[in-house]
């Protein structure tokens, strides 16, 4: 699940867009008036989305994006006045009056991007690394244990794998841990 934060200088307003983003299924995990808030927030949580106004209690959205990590986007809901003036990366403007099934839509576009990215990312390739490893160790031992060839427990891994419907790596991990016990 993505984090996200809602941020608008009128706590009804923030609210309001918390409430409509529980109710098509995302997860809001704060809601602030004040940018220092929103930073604060997303020094804890790591990475996500803020959805917030062009202007806080305290900064400008321009402001916001600048003290921001790199791994948060931005969608900004404003007037179109308050965002012509110049966005920055990683940020997305809706104009007012706001259309539910385009803050939705946009908020499902920028999440498949966040996902197709954080997979991308060094950190998924080290997993990916970790699960080969632990795939080149189940496959050792059930050569070892049961005489088979590499592409025969190879074959068996997969086999497995699809029968049971788990992923390889799952499938080696429980190998590893019957073979174990």
């Amino acid at each position: 699940m993505i984090n996200i934060i809602v941020a608008f200088p009128k706590v009804e307003n923030a609210k309001s867009i918390k409430n409509i983003l529980i109710k098509y299924g995302y997860q809001v995990n704060a809601v602030c008036t004040a940018g220092a808030r929103v930073l604060q927030h997303a020094d804890a949580l790591g990475e996500g989305i803020v959805v917030c106004a062009g202007k806080l209690q305290d900064m400008m959205f321009l402001q916001l994006r600048e003290y921001l990590p790199t791994s948060f986007q931005m969608l900004v809901v404003a007037s179109p006045n308050q965002w012509e003036e110049g966005t920055a990366d990683g940020v997305i403007c809706l104009s007012m009056p706001l259309k539910v099934h385009e803050l939705v839509s946009t908020l499902e576009m920028m999440t498949h991007a966040f996902v197709r990215r954080r997979r991308k990312s060094p950190h998924a390739s080290r997993r990916n690394e970790e699960d080969r490893q632990m795939i080149e160790k189940a496959k050792e031992v059930l050569m070892a244990r049961n005489n088979m060839t590499e592409e025969e427990a190879h074959r068996y891994m997969q086999k497995s794998s699809m029968d049971s419907g788990t992923g390889m790596a799952e499938t080696a991990q429980m190998i590893l841990s019957m073979m174990q016990g």
